[in-house]
């Protein structure tokens, strides 16, 4: 996650004009079973729940009766969904898995538009993770990920975005620590990638994802909550590898919340001592 999850910050682009933006405010539903303060009650079942059950059984009878209706027709509609397939934002490239890394963060993407989605998807996770909140591994994501003209530009405005008062507000100390039995979450997901502009010298790729931040303890006055949001990254092609030269994010596209219950506080951490990160590939 970024700073532009907090209150308080713009949503400039950052990159070689030196600035640092973020993404404005977001919202958080908090839930209201006393004695945790991530609650566990659930929301109130809207009365169309019956109506959408409904629907959803009428449109799948009548895509099991097209099916079984289709006949010979296997020849044509094969082809065509095989097209489609291939086609479709979010379809797999077979594109491999980078088999290298510099430090914690995976290096050396195909020069190709897939090797460059995987670049931004993962650099995303870089950007996002709490790593970003302790001034010497913030230094080393930078210098990893962005260009030596970028990275030298943004490492001054960034160490003065994550400053002592706004790691106090998000929980932490100076140095980056959550507090004795505390766990801060910081994490990005991405659900997808797209491309708008692609040559071999560089390229301009949308990340959309789901952020998880927050603290995770009984004392926590900013339980971990999801955020939707589009991170946007302008790369190059620069020593063999794909480097950020200018990023910006938006809030959104946003999916309607569901009824999950609220995980407590100690199911919260153990899921995310649990659970480690994915490489993406595209």
């Amino acid at each position: 996650m970024s700073l532009g999850d907090e209150p308080g910050y713009g949503d400039a682009p950052r990159g070689e004009d030196g600035g640092y933006g973020g993404t404005g405010q977001t919202r958080t539903r908090l839930p209201d079973r006393a004695g945790d303060v991530y609650g566990g009650a659930r929301r109130g079942r809207s009365s169309s729940r019956g109506l959408v059950t409904v629907v959803g059984v009428v449109v799948l009878l009548i895509a099991a009766i097209a099916f079984a209706n289709r006949g010979g027709d296997e020849s044509a509609s094969g082809a065509g969904d095989s097209d489609k397939a291939k086609t479709a934002p979010t379809a797999a490239t077979g594109e491999q898995p980078v088999q290298s890394k510099v430090g914690d963060i995976p290096a050396g993407f195909a020069h190709s538009e897939p090797g460059v989605q995987s670049a931004a998807a993962n650099y995303a996770v870089a950007l996002g993770s709490t790593g970003m909140f302790k001034k010497d591994s913030r230094h080393g994501i930078v210098d990893t990920i962005y260009t030596s003209v970028a990275a030298s530009k943004l490492q001054g405005p960034m160490d003065e975005a994550y400053s002592t008062s706004f790691l106090n507000r998000m929980g932490l100390n100076a140095d980056g620590d959550a507090p004795a039995g505390s766990t801060f979450v910081s994490r990005t997901v991405p659900v997808g990638t797209t491309v708008s502009h692609y040559s071999d010298s560089d390229a301009k790729v949308s990340v959309w994802y789901m952020g998880l931040i927050g603290m995770s303890g009984q004392g926590s006055t900013d339980p971990v909550h999801s955020t939707w949001k589009t991170w946007t990254f302008e790369l190059q092609w620069s020593g063999g590898d794909w480097k950020i030269v200018s990023d910006s994010q938006k809030d959104g596209p946003a999916p309607v919340p569901g009824d999950d219950q609220a995980a407590t506080s100690d199911e919260i951490s153990k899921a995310i001592e649990e659970y480690g990160g994915f490489t993406y590939a595209r």
